[in-house]
């Protein structure tokens, strides 16, 4: 049986590679139809606002990456209600559906999973 593994990413978009990575690693697992799980932390929630500008960075825009997670089979998506509130992102400025988990919950996230990376 495969392992569980829980991707954490705590990067916004476009302050390095970190989210990105988080992403290819998400994608790729899913793939392999290994059971993932993926949680936007911190800045990470970044990741799924819809405001998002990547042509002004010149960079490319995640959110097709973020779109294809499902497809790849990667449908256990969370976000921290602290994060999201604390940036001021609500439901209506995502670009994805996530379940939205309070401090309590995380904790009890994590203990679901047999692996954790934090990107």
């Amino acid at each position: 049986m495969s392992k569980s593994l829980l991707i954490i990413s705590r990067q916004a978009p476009w302050s390095g590679p970190g989210a990105r990575e988080a992403l290819d690693i998400a994608l790729a697992g899913g793939a392999f139809d290994l059971p993932i799980g993926m949680l936007f932390l911190d800045d990470g929630v970044f990741q799924l606002s819809k405001a998002q500008q990547p042509g002004a960075l010149q960079q490319k825009d995640l959110g097709a990456n973020l779109q294809a997670l499902p497809m790849f089979g990667v449908e256990d998506l969370y976000a921290s209600q602290r994060s999201l509130d604390e940036r001021g992102l609500s439901d209506a400025e995502l670009n994805l559906t996530v379940q939205r988990l309070d401090d309590s919950a995380l904790t009890t996230l994590l203990d679901r999973y047999d692996q954790v990376i934090t990107l």
